[in-house]
């Protein structure tokens, strides 16, 4: 069995986004709950987890953290809308 590998975007309480890939999505962000995830998240306490993308690869999940981490506040607020619009 391929193990997977996910890009993630965590709301924070001060109303920003922190993203980051995983290989697994609910541990990590207990990591990022107890303090012990990245330190952005330290300063900027976790909320909820508003997006995952499940990938093949580590690569393919690395490539996908740096784009959306190039993306203004607004686009990733429109990439979060878009992905939950009833289909």
């Amino acid at each position: 069995m391929q193990k997977k590998y996910y890009t993630y975007i965590i709301l924070t309480e001060k109303n920003t986004l922190y993203c980051g890939y995983t290989d697994d999505v609910e541990k990590r962000f207990q990591a990022h709950l107890e303090g012990k995830g990245a330190k952005y998240t330290r300063a900027n306490k976790p909320i909820k987890i508003v997006y995952q993308k499940e990938f093949g690869s580590k690569s393919e999940a690395m490539k996908e953290e740096a784009r959306i981490k190039k993306l203004t506040h607004r686009e990733k607020l429109a990439l979060l809308e878009n992905i939950n619009l009833p289909h």
